[in-house]
């Protein structure tokens, strides 16, 4: 039994013993929601033209998610494959071609074994060899502000990227888009409506 059955199970385990009159329903995924895209993309049209304006170039994009261990997608968690898929969707909606934009994993742990890369540095090391002095950095994987985001870009990618010779600007949180809160509530909508028609 994978992590994510085992705490699925102690949930639903939970549920039973304590609130029987409530259930849980999970939803599997919605990484590739119209809305969830489209909250993203819109962040990033604005936050790189704000950015290739003041650079005077077209800014490459690096999209992020936070790494994990690489044993759970060798376990068969689908996250790095879904996230991937999250990056390349908003690319193609915004208009980005295949030279336009990276991906990389970022904040990984300190615990043992190998976490999934490549990692922000890495990237922006490889832009600078490119030719690149500029990147712009949207994070995919989170959809608001906490301290993989504030920090670890705000702070430590940007000065990072400073002793690297370049500059680096990074898209806006998703916080309180309404494309995403009409994500939310559209799979909300959905989830009642299977569980209505399958009591």
């Amino acid at each position: 039994m994978s992590e994510l059955e085992t705490f699925r199970t102690e949930v639903r385990a939970w549920l039973e013993e304590n609130c029987p009159r409530f259930s849980v329903d999970f939803v599997e995924s919605w990484h590739d929601h119209p809305l969830l895209v489209k909250a993203f993309v819109e962040k990033l049209r604005a936050g790189r033209e704000r950015a290739c304006k003041e650079s005077g170039t077209q800014v490459p994009v690096i999209f992020t998610a936070h790494s994990v261990p690489e044993h759970t997608i060798t376990a068969g968690d689908p996250y790095e494959a879904q996230s991937k898929d999250t990056a390349r969707l908003v690319a193609c909606e915004a208009g980005l071609s295949p030279e336009d934009w990276t991906f990389a994993f970022q904040s990984q742990g300190m615990s043992g074994g190998a976490w999934l890369g490549p990692t922000v540095e890495a990237k922006i090391r490889e832009l600078k060899e490119r030719g690149h002095r500029e990147v712009f950095i949207q994070p995919i994987g989170f959809v608001c502000d906490h301290v993989e985001v504030l920090y670890d870009i705000d702070i430590g990618f940007k000065q990072f990227a400073e002793k690297e010779g370049m500059r680096l600007w990074r898209a806006e949180s998703l916080n309180d888009s309404p494309a995403l809160t009409s994500a939310l509530a559209a799979i909300v909508r959905s989830r009642m409506h299977a569980s209505s028609a399958h009591p």
